[in-house]
């Protein structure tokens, strides 16, 4: 039971930006994005939805410092990945 990762030509941009900046996270990046597509469930991906203005989100961790907000459909087993980055920057 898998689910589809989907990449927005802005996350795209985001996540090319991101990894330029932070290329010792690739491999980390790489796994989570495996993970979420497997199991978005996983205790190690800490996924959990935003509040506030960002109500509609949800925030897997890549690591302590970096996050992944999505769209996350359980329905159609879709998972919309819309920014990547510092926490701070995501939120």
């Amino acid at each position: 039971m898998t689910y589809e990762l989907i990449y927005t030509n802005s996350y795209i941009k985001r996540a090319t930006k991101f990894l330029k900046k932070h290329p010792e996270l690739i491999s980390q990046y790489i796994k989570t994005l495996k993970i979420l597509e497997i199991n978005p469930q996983h205790p190690s991906l800490r996924l959990h939805p935003l509040k506030g203005k960002l109500k509609k989100l949800h925030s897997v961790s890549i690591n302590i410092s970096y996050r992944i907000t999505l769209e996350f459909y359980f329905s159609d087993k879709e998972i919309i990945l819309v920014n990547v980055g510092r926490h701070d920057e995501v939120y």
